[in-house]
């Protein structure tokens, strides 16, 4: 039955709500009639008016304190002071409506009666759902882990309430850093110190830890991580802030230990003068509208309130959804942005110059690239002819269709490459260099205004390293790794890389572009690079497992495992070519100043290479790029699968 109960769709259960609150509140004017009284009660004259006023007062009081979005089975003691406030305001105005009115055989202390009796009513009420609806399947306590709430504050107490109505046998007991709580109990639960897990979990067989500490600062979240690295429990932690806040907290919103738990920083706030520069009340276009990096600047950008945004991309599926996500998230916000998804491909020079006389955007962030290093290497004339060709012919439609801000977003294996990928978007940040310095190449730049000045486009290219979440990131094969039983794989003990949250790098790409003056080259500082050895071993620890060392020591869990560098890839990435760099107004974002081509020697050179890319000449491609790319190598032999079949054939 109670199973039943909680399948009815959620407007039948709101329904059967709000009808068992009219009656009570009628039931408790009846029962407020016959105490005031002292006899069993029949209304008479104008005392049916009280009958009628209390529910027409209490249902949009009721909607209004938002009874009716409560889930009765994770009803705690914060939805029950939520339900007295709201008994409160009804009652204070039931009280002085009767009191207004004067209705004749109407005693005024009916009107004090009454909301408590409702109040009592509907609080029984709730407190028996709950204790109905929790009878549900015992199959629910095969769960044998044993969990400790790391924050002994609200966020904690919620959750624990969450928790005990999935896992009652679960929660062990509570740890904070406040010594004053030491002993106190929350729950029932008892709080103690962060020193005395180790007794816990040998007293308690403790296998979890739950961080509730959505407001602390990362240093300190930090500092708790590492400690509770020496433990074999597995860490896992609650969502943001303001979803705490807002009430939204159940037992399905624990998750796994963030990615930017395991490597983030404090974020600096943004400069919202410079993120809406290039964006409010403007036509903005973002190509790879659906990758990683294209749809959180997608969602940046949106924030900014565009007038229109146009969504390019040429994966249907990917453009589809990150249409429908923007769609519920201007709808949510209010905002009054045109958003427009667009099927077309970078390398299409019809369509991109089309699209962009048809909307004339004023700014365009181009996200649209090949960026996994193995596989470009395996297929370098896609890379080629989608990082290069693409940015040049779109660059061609931007110039000729007056777009007045073009931004790249780049890779740190840019610098130096050691691989067809790195190479390709070094030549596409050269190519837009040599554009702006240039000042005509063969097609016209840019279009006359009234006063015959020619409206030139501004390039610029932002350049970061890897970020944390994005498709084919590392933390996320870690874990799925783990959960098959290992291994987990790293491709050298020495290898490290930069790491930086995705929608922290694309927040920081709009706000360098707002800075652009034509030609720059912006740097993110990414912070201190991590070693992905390091890194695997706090993910499996923080997973409460042990590394498996070498032969004949103390047994582990999970075996780290060796791959060797795949085709392309190096040990250490760079964010800088030279050492020529200029802080900017902001403390994340550098300016590099990088040699390049000249347009006219430059541009002999790419028709060349994209002819050799036309007839898959790979060795071709491999000897351009490095008389191009400054610090290009050829680090392994060609690994291009078409030129591999054909060598065997």
């Amino acid at each position: 039955m109670q199973s039943h109960v909680i399948r009815l769709p959620k407007n039948i259960k709101q329904g059967i709500v709000i009808a068992a609150d009219i009656v009570m509140s009628v039931l408790a004017t009846w029962l407020a009639f016959s105490l005031r009284l002292d006899t069993w009660h029949w209304p008479q004259g104008y005392q049916w008016h009280a009958y009628q006023i209390a529910p027409l007062l209490a249902f949009p009081i009721f909607v209004r304190q938002g009874f009716y979005r409560a889930i009765f089975r994770f009803t705690g003691m914060a939805a029950l002071f939520a339900l007295a406030r709201g008994i409160f305001t009804y009652g204070l105005c039931f009280f002085c409506v009767l009191l207004w009115l004067n209705f004749p055989g109407v005693p005024r202390s009916v009107g004090l009666l009454q909301p408590l009796l409702l109040l009592f009513l509907i609080g029984a009420s709730r407190v028996a759902a709950r204790l109905w609806l929790n009878r549900i399947s015992p199959e629910r306590h095969d769960d044998h882990s044993r969990i400790v709430i790391y924050g002994a504050g609200d966020a904690g107490a919620q959750v624990a309430v969450a928790l005990q109505q999935k896992k009652p046998r679960a929660i062990v007991a509570f740890l904070d850093d406040d010594p004053q709580l030491e002993g106190k109990t929350i729950n029932g639960k008892r709080v103690y110190l962060p020193g005395d897990l180790e007794d816990l979990i040998a007293s308690y067989g403790v296998t979890d830890v739950l961080l509730a500490l959505p407001a602390i600062g990362r240093d300190r979240r930090n500092q708790i991580l590492a400690n509770l690295r020496r433990f074999q429990v597995h860490v896992r932690s609650l969502p943001d802030l303001t979803d705490i806040v807002h009430g939204r907290l159940t037992v399905s919103d624990i998750r796994e230990l963030d990615i930017a738990d395991l490597l983030g920083r404090d974020p600096v706030p943004p400069n919202w003068t410079l993120i809406s520069r290039n964006i409010t009340e403007k036509v903005v276009l973002v190509t790879g509208a659906g990758g990683s990096i294209g749809s959180e600047l997608c969602r940046q950008v949106l924030d900014a309130r565009p007038s229109c945004l146009l969504l390019l991309d040429h994966n249907e599926f990917s453009l589809y959804a990150i249409h429908e996500e923007l769609l519920k998230r201007a709808k949510l916000h209010s905002f009054n942005v045109e958003l427009v998804p667009l099927l077309g491909n970078v390398r299409d020079y019809a369509r991109m110059k089309e699209i962009c006389r048809t909307w004339h955007p004023r700014t365009l962030y181009h996200a649209a690239a090949y960026k996994h290093v193995p596989m470009v290497e395996h297929n370098p004339v896609e890379g080629i002819r989608n990082n290069v060709w693409g940015t040049y012919q779109l660059a061609r439609a931007a110039v000729e269709e007056a777009v007045a801000d073009f931004v790249l977003i780049s890779t740190d294996k840019a610098v130096r490459p050691t691989n067809i990928m790195g190479a390709s978007k070094r030549l596409a940040e050269m190519t837009l260099q040599a554009l702006s310095a240039c000042p005509q190449p063969f097609f016209q730049i840019g279009q006359q205004d009234s006063a015959g000045q020619i409206n030139r486009t501004r390039f610029s290219m932002v350049r970061f390293g890897n970020v944390l979440g994005s498709s084919g990131s590392v933390v996320p094969l870690f874990r799925q790794q783990i959960r098959d039983g290992g291994p987990v794989t790293v491709t050298d003990p020495e290898v490290t890389r930069y790491f930086m949250t995705i929608p922290e790098a694309a927040q920081l790409v709009v706000q360098a572009a707002a800075m652009a003056e034509g030609g720059e080259v912006f740097v993110l500082d990414m912070g201190e690079p991590v070693k992905i050895m390091d890194l695997a071993r706090r993910v499996i620890e923080l997973s409460g497992m042990t590394v498996k060392e070498k032969p004949g020591d103390i047994p582990g869990d999970i075996e780290i495992q060796i791959t060797g560098l795949r085709p392309g890839e190096k040990l250490y990435e760079e964010l800088l070519i030279g050492e020529s760099t200029q802080q900017t107004v902001h403390p994340r974002i550098m300016k590099a100043h990088e040699d390049f081509l000249a347009w006219d020697e430059l541009q002999a050179s790419l028709l060349k290479l994209f002819d050799a890319a036309n007839f898959n000449e790979v060795s071709e491609i491999r000897r351009i790029l490095s008389s191009l790319v400054s610090g290009y190598e050829c680090s392994t032999e060609i690994v291009d699968w078409v030129h591999l079949a054909a060598a065997q054939e």
